[in-house]
């Protein structure tokens, strides 16, 4: 999902030799990409009964996950001053600040703080990290043009909410289940999405011109 989203704008010319970018681009892509791939690397190791290894990479897996916050949040502050200053030097209005990846970076560590507290109760454990991981595809969803310009919302919520509709699917056809985690998850992730509308606000409005004083 991650490599259809972001085939076009970033895998796409990067493989092709025409990619133009920032050197924090190349830094997150690489680093969120290393994530998706260690949680794949996990869930082998998990589902082929190699608990030993499972732990061993997941207590590296506790620092890289909430690495993932600090670079994310890097990342989003380091784009919104370029454009700030961009702004200043052609004396236009200042942009607003980068609602969609901030608030990413603060429900993310929810879910997986709490993976991580509940490591010792896979059952729980297991389903907490399938919805941490997915709430990072969202960006990768919102850039699947093909979807539509915007994608519309219905549209949006059901490509991006498959990987957690799969596992509640494999849950109750293997054990007649709907396990709370993913309600609970469904729940967050469907509010997560409804930071479009606060970015549109006044109030997030004050908010970039008062972050825009500290990032320029």
């Amino acid at each position: 999902m991650a490599a259809v989203g972001f085939w076009p704008t970033y895998f796409g010319p990067l493989l092709r030799g025409t990619l133009q970018t920032v050197p924090v681009i190349h830094f997150h892509a690489t680093v969120y990409s290393g994530w998706l791939l260690l949680f794949i690397v996990q869930i082998v190791f998990a589902s082929t009964g190699r608990l030993a290894l499972h732990r061993k990479l997941g207590k590296v897996g506790i620092y890289y996950g909430f690495g993932l916050v600090v670079v994310g949040v890097f990342t989003a502050l380091s784009r919104f001053a370029s454009r700030v200053q961009a702004a200043r030097l052609e004396e236009v209005s200042l942009p607003l600040a980068p609602i969609a990846p901030l608030s990413d970076m603060i429900v993310f560590p929810l879910f997986f703080g709490a993976a991580v507290l509940y490591r010792r109760k896979p059952e729980i454990h297991k389903r907490l990290m399938i919805v941490a991981t997915t709430i990072l595809l969202i960006a990768a969803v919102s850039r699947m043009t093909f979807l539509g310009t915007p994608v519309p919302l219905p549209v949006f919520l059901v490509v991006w909410f498959l990987p957690i509709f799969l596992a509640m699917g494999y849950d109750f056809i293997t054990q007649r289940l709907i396990h709370p985690v993913y309600v609970i998850g469904l729940v967050g992730l469907f509010i997560l999405r409804l930071r479009n509308y606060v970015g549109e606000t006044d109030a997030w409005s004050d908010i970039s011109r008062w972050m825009a004083t500290f990032v320029s």
